[in-house]
């Protein structure tokens, strides 16, 4: 898949703390319907935004650790992430309009 990339625990901060284009985080499971609603959508937007942005996941069940520091109580979150800051987050199953939205912000 084009520009999607799973981190955990381990490849979060070199792949997405120091990335040199803006990350979108995924925090989401398995067994969780809306992360499955929003994954069309993302896959969608990282082929529209090859290069100019990476979309990342995180299963929040394979790794606590990063749920826990960014403070993950709903999935899916998703963090905006640029230089290495949180720029924005979205909680919940949006349509794929209103995640690019909240992506355009960040270019």
């Amino acid at each position: 898949m084009a520009n999607l990339l799973e981190v955990t625990d381990d490849t979060f901060d070199e792949k997405v703390l120091k990335s040199s284009i803006p990350v979108v985080v995924d925090f989401w499971a398995e067994w969780c319907p809306p992360c499955k609603m929003i994954a069309p959508f993302l896959v969608e937007i990282a082929a529209e935004y090859e290069g100019k942005v990476l979309i990342c996941k995180v299963n929040v069940d394979d790794n606590h650790n990063l749920a826990q520091k960014y403070g993950i109580r709903s999935i899916p979150t998703l963090l905006y992430i640029k230089q290495g800051k949180i720029e924005d987050q979205v909680v919940g199953a949006l349509p794929k309009e209103q995640l690019a939205e909240h992506l355009i912000k960040l270019l």
